[in-house]
Parts: C-alpha cells; structure tokens; sequence
C-alpha cells in the first residue's frame, strides 16, 4: 500500500536536483565576478546593510579586548609615572648639586679677588661643622697645625672679617666668630676715621660699641673697618655696618649696635690670613721697681764699704808709699783714682756757722 501526500503538501523537486542546481548558480556568479566584476555593486550594498549586524556581534569581543587593553594600559602607565619621578629626584638631586657647585664657584671667585687685595699670604678653608657649645659662636675649619695654621690668625671673607683662630689642631682648627662675647676688635669709622673697639654680643649675632661719647659722629649707616692698632688684624678689612644709635639724653656715654658685614651663614668658603701685619715689634716692657728696693741695694753697699779691711799705717817719719797711677795724675793734673779696697775717707765735717753776738742794750 502506497501513501502519498496530500496535494496541499506535495513536494517539488528532490534534493540532489537542488543541491546541482545551486552548484551551478554559484559557480556561474563566480565566474562572473571573477571575470568582469558584476557582483561589486552587490557586495558594497551587501556589506553596507551588514556593517551594523557585524558591529553588534563584535561588541562583546571589543568589550573584552577593551578592558584588557584599560588594564594592562594602567599597569604601563602607573610604572612610566613611578619611573618618570624617580628620574625628576635625580634630576633635581642633580640640579641642587649643580647650583651648589655654581655657588661655590662664584664664592671662591671672590675669595680669590678679596686674596689679590690683602697683603701678604692667605690660605682657603672650608667651614666642616659648628663648635658644640651652643653657648659660644665658633666653628670649626679643615685646616690645622699641619698646613701652618696658627694661633691668633685672622679669617675674612670676601665681605669682611669673620673672626679669629683661638685653637689648632693637627688637622682641624676652631674660630671664634667677632660676634662671641670674648672677642673684642679695634676698629674704626670709615667716614670720619672715629677709632673705637667693637665686643660681641653673643647670641643676637651683632656687635656693640660701647661707652661712646653722646657727641660721637656716628649715624647709621656708617662702615666699621679694622684700624689695625693691635698687630692682628691688617688695617682696612671691614667689619660691620652701624645698625642703631642709642644715646642716654642725661650726658651718659651711648652705646652703638652693628650689624658684622661677613656672610658666614650664606657660604662655607673662608679665607685665613697666614701673614701678621708688617708692623714694627713692640719695645720691650720694663719689670716695675719694688718699692723699697733701691735703698735696700744702698743699704748693703754702705755696709760692705764699712766693713772693707783699713790700709795698714805708714811708720813714723817714713815717706808716703806712691799709688799706682799718682804721678800720670798729677802730670794731667787729674785727681788719683782710688785703690781697690781701700776704705773712702768720711769727709771732714762741715764747720759750723759762729754764733751770734748777743746784741748790745743801748737803752
């Protein structure tokens, strides 16, 4: 018994017809487009349809490539960002140092100008640390007994004195700053050549002329240099600019502060003046005389001269003996010098003045 579908459902024809069929429609289309390109209309107006249905199916695909690409994007950028500021501390560490060395530079050029103006010879040093006594205004140099540094040495900078060298050691030497309550410089006003002496005054940083005249001549303003009358310092340096008058209106003596002209906390480059100034040396001091001692001395030369042995005694009717030396004295007709030990005659006795007439009553 046969079944076949009804007419409503009746198939065309089988599969193979159409499987050949469309094989050959295919390769026709190929041929055609391959040949004179008669399918490029219909593919641009395919492909422009399609680009949305594409760019849909590949938003899940952009969306993972995308947050790989943010991530791993982040990750680059973070450490570029760690690179580029450990390069910018080099470079500023870089930048310091080099503007540290132009200063220096420019420090040690001046020093050199200040060398060519001092008399005598100098030598650079370097400030290493400041003295531990915070009480006290020193610092400490690199140089010491070793490279000639001594005691009492001077030390300037390019814009004045700083200070004084008050110890030395093999390899290191400490001075004291103008401004330390110990120090003490004799200076003058460069103006009008007014001489006086300049004390520090300790932690404030300044220094004091004290027990000035009210009348001095000294304004503010006016530049301190030293006067060299010690023998330590050279005349000339400067030393400090007068910053305030204070003048007691009862006729008291006025005191004058000045600010110290040398920039010690803006450089570390000093100059030590090696040579003392080409000033005559200093006479000789005279050991003061005891009181008493000169008729002290007197006194034990009078008793050695008493107790000297007498010259023994001519014999009666004997001739005088002659003394050495008598007869040239009497041929220059000068006096004989006296003989060695012989004891000095006392001189014969003043006479006395005679005495008055008594006066005669005449009444």
């Amino acid at each position: 018994m046969e079944y076949s579908p009804p007419p409503l459902f009746k198939q065309g024809a089988s599969a193979r017809v159409k499987m050949t069929l469309f094989a050959c429609i295919s390769i026709a289309l190929l041929l055609a487009d391959a040949r004179m390109h008669a399918l490029t209309t219909v593919r641009q107006v395919v492909g422009t349809v399609l680009y949305p249905l594409q760019m849909a199916a590949l938003m899940p695909r952009d969306a993972i490539y995308g947050v790989g690409d943010y991530f791993s994007s982040l990750s680059s950028l973070e450490k570029q960002v760690r690179d580029l500021r450990q390069q910018q501390i080099v470079t500023a560490q870089a930048l310091q140092q080099a503007q540290l060395h132009s200063t220096e530079n420019a420090q040690l050029r001046k020093l050199l100008d200040a060398r060519e103006h001092v008399p005598g010879k100098s030598m650079l040093a370097e400030i290493l640390y400041d003295a531990r006594d915070s009480a006290s205004r020193k610092v400490v140099l690199d140089r010491g007994a070793q490279a000639g540094v001594q005691l009492g040495l001077p030390v300037i900078d390019n814009q004045g004195v700083v200070g004084q060298v008050t110890r030395v050691f093999p390899f290191t030497s400490e001075v004291t700053l103008l401004t330390d309550k110990e120090q003490a410089i004799p200076v003058q006003l460069l103006r009008n050549g007014l001489r006086s002496v300049a004390y520090g005054r300790g932690q404030s940083g300044q220094l004091d002329l004290r027990f000035m005249a009210p009348n001095a001549d000294v304004q503010v303003g006016d530049i301190l240099i030293t006067s060299g009358i010690d023998g330590v310092y050279p005349a000339g340096l400067a030393v400090a600019r007068v910053s305030q008058v204070e003048s007691n209106g009862n006729g008291a003596f006025g005191r004058v502060v000045c600010q110290p002209l040398a920039g010690i906390q803006n450089h570390r480059q000093l100059l030590i003046l090696m040579s003392p100034p080409d000033l005559p040396p200093r006479p000789p001091e005279e050991e003061p005389i005891k009181p008493g001692k000169k008729g002290k001395a007197a006194r034990e030369a009078a008793a050695a001269a008493a107790t000297a042995a007498p010259a023994p005694a001519a014999p009666p009717g004997a001739a005088p003996a002659a003394i050495p030396g008598a007869a040239a004295a009497a041929a220059t007709g000068a006096a004989p010098a006296a003989v060695p030990g012989a004891a000095i005659a006392p001189a014969a006795p003043a006479a006395k003045p005679a005495a008055a007439e008594p006066k005669k009553d005449t009444r």
